[in-house]
């Protein structure tokens, strides 16, 4: 008897287990309840191919993908020392159904990747629920908190923690929170200030915004930041985050589903980078600079200033290299101007506000 991994096919979860071997079955018990998950026959079982240090078992004949996971070493010597007393999966019969069902799999997700990732991203992103977007966004967050946090250890990740940094948190968040109200998103916005060089932003799906100190440092107006982050929003609005990390990693997603493995291994890490670089087509970006008009007109800022630090920084708002099909920065600039209401008197934040905003990574 030793500890396991037991997958049953059917689902993507992962069960430890303990395996015990009996007369003529081997039985599989969850490891804190005890009771019995599954008796595979020993004519049944098969060796399948693992990574080093590790022994996996199937069922053969069922057409289930069921499968245990040893990687304990004496139990998997015990375990390897077993299979080879019982049915290898290297006879010419089961090679052959091991190939076809192979073949059928290959098919099925290209069938899915051809058909099915393109009305996922199209059709069915208003029936995903906010709660799940949420969930997605968490899911990758730490994984896009590993790829921009460079800086020496010990050093905050996200500015406006310090005592010297605070006022300009409390700027940002009176800002922030004028935006937020006209805009009555159906999630709640974070905003933080992230300690990078580059005049970027990014959105995660569920309503994370993360903005670097390096546009910050780049923008001569608080209307001007307020723009960018209005533009963000207008993604948040659109799921447009959400849309692209589906269309791009959703493959992935479904491998991982098919292997038992929705968060961890390659999907999370792909959906990371689709959204460091998402390369939003032309209609993505200019339905987003057109919500950041309309926000900034409802409450009383330059909607122009999007334009301005467009200029400024050539069109970089997003981080990673463009498509071609993304909108040339004289032509957004343009269609900004001309939706724009007129300027304002008055820009949105206090003088000594800004200035400290533009403290906000002081320390």
């Amino acid at each position: 008897m030793g500890p396991a991994i037991y997958f049953d096919g059917r689902t993507s979860a992962r069960h430890a287990v303990t395996v015990e071997i009996e007369q003529a079955v081997l039985v599989v018990r969850d490891a804190i309840e005890r009771h019995i998950l599954a008796r595979w026959p020993h004519h049944e079982i098969e060796r399948l191919a693992a990574p080093d240090r590790m022994v996996r078992l199937g069922r053969a004949g069922t057409g289930l993908f069921a499968r245990i996971e040893i990687r304990e070493p004496t139990f998997a010597k015990t375990m390897s020392e077993f299979a080879a007393t019982v049915r290898r999966s290297g006879d010419r019969r089961g090679r052959t159904r091991a190939i076809v069902w192979s073949l059928a799999a290959v098919a099925s997700l290209l069938m899915v990747g051809i058909f099915g990732v393109p009305a996922i991203g199209e059709r069915l992103i208003p029936l995903v629920p906010f709660s799940f977007e949420r969930r997605l966004g968490e899911a990758v967050d730490a994984q896009v908190r590993a790829v921009l946090d460079t800086g020496p250890p010990g050093r905050p990740f996200e500015c406006g923690t310090g005592a010297s940094e605070k006022s300009g948190r409390a700027a940002l968040d009176k800002l922030v929170g004028r935006l937020e109200a006209a805009a009555g998103l159906p999630v709640r916005l974070r905003v933080a200030v992230v300690r990078r060089d580059e005049p970027n932003a990014i959105t995660l799906p569920g309503g994370t915004v993360y903005l670097y100190a390096g546009l910050i440092a780049r923008s001569e107006l608080p209307d001007q930041l307020a723009a960018v982050i209005a533009h963000e929003i207008g993604h948040i609005a659109n799921r447009d985050g959400t849309r692209a990390m589906l269309q791009t990693a959703s493959l992935s997603f479904l491998v991982g589903l098919l292997l038992g493995d929705f968060v961890g291994g390659g999907a999370v890490v792909i959906a990371a980078k689709t959204l460091l670089q998402p390369g939003y087509s032309r209609v993505v970006e200019a339905t987003a600079d057109r919500y950041a008009v309309d926000l900034m007109n409802k409450v009383g800022g330059d909607a122009r200033a999007l334009g301005a630090i467009l200029g400024r920084i050539a069109g970089a708002i997003e981080p990673g290299p463009k498509g071609l099909d993304h909108p040339d920065t004289r032509e957004r600039v343009a269609a900004i101007d001309a939706a724009a209401a007129p300027r304002p008197g008055r820009a949105l934040l206090e003088p000594a506000e800004w200035d400290a905003l533009r403290r906000i990574c002081a320390r």
